[in-house]
């Protein structure tokens, strides 16, 4: 984490202390993003020469005037911000942010904003005060006001698995998710099974989605007709696996697999059939997505789809890292490559 850091200088000061110009300004007329302008005015090594060169000479022509003591004091810092952290993938994202953050020389500030009324705004005045370089959000939304508060303020944004469609102008990191449900879903297919249950994340993410007409689409190929009621709701935790899968127990003709769209939804659907006598995979086979460390130790080691998060989260840290210093990224919605990694938690359908 950073320590503590000089405020961005504003503006050069005239004899009665009034502002000539400020890095605003400046930044507008470079065609640069305000931390560019801020990390010229810093010293700061980590902008391009010709960039430099341009700051530079505005500052030199409208006559800006460098605060005493600012030049070299100001620590890099980018902010990450998950709707909460209660989950290990989240562990997965930080570690890739903080290794990038790490070899770059620049502090990470980790916020949880959980959905609560006004806990975006205050992150966002922590942010302002804290002038950050970037914000890396995952998973999360952010009302229309606040994009357009970064925006003002020239701080760059990236998205890890954006909830909902983000603003063209936008930069998104995810997986291939609708890829990785498919591969899953075939995967039990191949394995004679039919009724394939389903326990869904939450819908208003995209990558949730994804995951399900991934499952869908496997279905639809292989000629099984997709019933609705194989087809239950989650949220990516391990209750709403263990939920999930006691309701898909209780149907007239249960099912024969579960495909759970996130790992700890798989873990819990294990749990609930333990606590019903039925084995995995013997009597049930079960598959899950992520790949968190935790799920090779898992009783049996799960089947799963392999969601690089921490690769997300290192393309993320560079993405806004050099969309901070005015470089463009090569394209500004990039999906990495899910893998499925078959365990002992699926087997052959009985009969099949």
């Amino acid at each position: 984490m950073a320590g503590k850091r000089a405020q961005r200088t504003t503006g050069t000061q005239g004899p009665d202390g009034a502002a000539k110009v400020t890095i605003s300004e400046i930044a507008r007329e470079a065609g640069v993003s305000v931390p560019t302008v801020s990390r010229v005015v810093n010293g700061r090594s980590d902008v391009s020469p010709d960039t430099r060169a341009r700051v530079e000479d505005l500052l030199h022509r409208h006559g800006y005037r460098r605060r005493p003591g600012a030049q070299g004091t100001r620590a890099a810092l980018l902010d990450l911000v998950f709707n909460d952290l209660d989950s290990p993938w989240a562990v997965e994202i930080i570690r890739g942010v903080e290794e990038v953050a790490h070899e770059q020389g620049v502090g990470t500030v980790v916020s949880a904003i959980h959905d609560r009324a006004g806990a975006a705004r205050q992150w966002m005045t922590n942010l302002r005060a804290r002038a950050s370089d970037g914000v890396i959000l995952v998973t999360s939304v952010l009302e229309s006001g606040l994009h357009d508060e970064l925006r003002r303020l020239g701080v760059p944004l990236v998205v890890i698995d954006p909830a909902g469609s983000p603003a063209t102008e936008v930069s998104t990191v995810g997986a291939t998710n609708w890829a990785g449900g498919m591969a899953a879903t075939e995967h039990l297919l191949g394995l004679g099974h039919r009724r394939i249950g389903f326990v869904e994340g939450p819908p208003r993410l995209l990558c949730s989605r994804a995951r399900l007409d991934g499952y869908r689409a496997a279905l639809d190929v292989a000629g099984v007709p997709v019933d609705d009621e194989l087809i239950v709701p989650g949220d990516f935790y391990h209750e709403s696996g263990f939920t999930g899968a006691n309701r898909l127990l209780d149907l007239d003709e249960p099912p024969t697999a579960i495909f759970a769209a996130s790992d700890q939804m798989a873990l819990g659907a294990i749990e609930a059939l333990r606590q019903r006598g039925l084995r995995v995979p013997e009597d049930m086979s079960i598959v899950g997505f992520d790949d968190l460390p935790e799920v090779r130790w898992s009783s049996p080691p799960l089947t799963t789809v392999r969601q690089p998060l921490s690769d997300m989260g290192k393309l993320a840290a560079r993405m806004v890292l050099d969309l901070a210093r005015s470089v463009q990224p090569a394209s500004p919605r990039v999906e990495l490559s899910t893998e499925l990694v078959v365990r002992a938690s699926t087997a052959r359908r009985r009969g099949a």
